[in-house]
C-alpha cells in the first residue's frame, strides 16, 4: 500500500505524564469518523487539558469532532495543544462553530424590534408635529388674506375644483356604483339563511351613508388628488420656480396651498354625496335583479327606516379628510429635493400618509358618535 493511503486508528487516552490531560494520537479525518464518534462519546471525568500534537493526519470533520468533544468536557479551546499545520484548520473550524448563546439571540432580536418600533414612533412624532406647524401656517395665512379679498385666488380654485372633484366623478361614481353591488350581494348572500333579505336595504344604506361613501371617496383622492399635489409642488421645488416665488416677494402657501385646500373643501362633500347615491343605486340594482325588491320598496324602506341623521354623519367627515389630504400632500411636496427620485419617494409617502391618516380618523370618528349614541 502506497504510503499516503496508509491510515492509523484514532485514539484518545489519558497523558501518563499528566493526569488531568489527554492526549490524542493517529488519524483524525473523515475515513474514520464512525470510530472517532465511538471514542468521543464517553465522558472523561477531570480533564482539564488535551495534547493533539501526536494526531498525524486531521481534516475539518476531525476537528469539528475534536472541538464538540472539547466544549462537552469544558475544555476551553486555549488548553488544546496542536501542531502548527493543524492549527489553522483548527481555528477555522473554531471560528466558524462559535455562536452566541440563545438568550443573547433572543436578546439582540428583542433589541433590534424594540429599536425599530422606537424609530418609527420617533419618526411619526416628528412628522405630526412637522404636519400641525404646517397647519399652523396655512391657518395663519388663511385668516390673514380672508379679510383681503384682493388675495383671492378664485381661477386657481375653480381650476383645482375641476381637477380634484369634476374629473374624479366617474371614477367615484362607477366604484361606489360597484361596491354597493357587491355589499348588497354579500348581503343577500349571508341574510338569506334566515329569511332576513329584506334587511339588506338597512345595510346598505347604513353602510354607505354613515361610512363607505365618504371612506371610498377620501382613498380615492388620496391616491389621485395627494399625489397630484406632491408631484406638482415638488416639480416646482425641483426646478427652482419655488425659489423664484420667494424672490418675487409671494407667498407659496397663499399662492399654492390654500387655492388647492379650499377645492378639496368645496368638492369633497359633493363626491361622497355622489359616491354615497352610486353606491345605494348599486345596491338597488342588486336587490331588484337577485331579491325582487323593486326600486320603489327600496327606497320606501330607506325612507321609513333610517334616519336622515346617518347621511349628515357621514358628510360631516368629509371637510375633515379634504383637509388632511390637501394639508399631506402639499406639504410632502415642499419636503421633496431638488432631484426626480425625491418627488417620487414623497409621491408614494404621501398618498400612504393620507390613507392611513383617513382610516384613523374614520375609526375615531365611528368611536366618536358611538358614544353619542349617534
Amino acid at each position: 500500500m502506497p504510503i499516503w493511503l496508509e491510515t492509523t486508528e484514532p485514539n484518545l487516552a489519558i497523558d501518563p505524564q499528566q493526569n488531568s490531560r489527554l492526549l490524542a494520537t493517529g488519524d483524525w479525518t473523515f475515513q474514520h469518523a464512525n470510530a472517532l464518534i465511538s471514542l468521543l462519546r464517553e465522558k472523561r471525568s477531570g480533564m482539564h487539558s488535551m495534547d493533539a500534537r501526536s494526531i498525524s493526519r486531521l481534516d475539518a470533520t476531525g476537528s469539528q469532532l475534536l472541538m464538540a468533544f472539547l466544549r462537552r468536557q469544558g475544555i476551553e479551546a486555549r488548553q488544546l495543544a496542536a501542531k502548527p499545520e493543524h492549527q489553522a484548520l483548527i481555528d477555522a473550524v473554531l471560528a466558524s462553530s462559535q455562536k452566541a448563546p440563545e438568550k443573547g439571540l433572543q436578546a439582540a432580536l428583542t433589541l433590534r424590534i424594540l429599536a425599530a418600533i422606537g424609530a418609527f414612533m420617533a419618526k411619526g412624532y416628528a412628522n405630526t408635529l412637522i404636519l400641525l406647524s404646517f397647519l399652523g401656517q396655512t391657518l395663519l395665512s388663511a385668516m390673514v388674506n380672508i379679510v383681503r379679498p384682493k388675495h383671492w385666488r378664485i381661477t386657481s380654485v375653480v381650476f383645482h375644483m375641476q381637477a380634484v372633484g369634476l374629473n374624479a366623478v366617474p371614477l367615484v361614481m362607477l366604484l361606489s356604483f360597484m361596491i354597493g353591488a357587491v355589499v348588497a350581494f354579500l348581503g343577500a348572500t349571508v341574510l338569506s339563511e334566515f329569511g332576513a333579505e329584506l334587511w339588506v336595504v338597512e345595510l346598505v344604506g347604513v353602510a354607505f351613508m354613515r361610512e363607505f361613501g365618504v371612506m371610498l371617496t377620501a382613498i380615492l383622492l388620496a391616491g389621485r388628488t395627494a399625489s397630484a399635489f406632491t408631484a406638482q409642488i415638488g416639480s416646482m421645488k425641483s426646478g427652482e420656480e419655488l425659489d423664484a416665488i420667494k424672490t418675487m416677494g409671494l407667498d407659496p402657501i397663499e399662492l399654492l396651498v390654500l387655492p388647492r385646500i379650499m377645492a378639496l373643501l368645496l368638492t369633497m362633500p359633493l363626491l361622497a354625496f355622489l359616491a354615497t347615491m352610486a353606491g345605494l343605486l348599486g345596491g338597488m340594482a342588486v336587490c331588484d335583479w337577485h331579491l325582487g325588491i323593486s326600486p320603489e320598496m327600496f327606497m320606501g324602506r330607506l325612507n321609513s327606516e333610517l334616519s336622515p341623521r346617518h347621511i349628515w354623519i357621514g358628510l360631516s367627515k368629509a371637510p375633515v379628510f379634504a383637509a388632511v389630504i390637501g394639508l399631506i400632500g402639499c406639504l410632502e411636496g415642499f419636503k421633496c429635493k431638488s432631484n426626480a427620485q425625491s418627488v417620487g419617494e414623497h409621491t408614494t409617502s404621501s398618498v400612504v400618509q393620507s390613507i392611513a391618516l383617513v382610516i384613523l380618523l374614520d375609526a375615531l370618528a365611528a368611536m366618536f358618535y358611538m358614544e353619542l349614541d349617534l
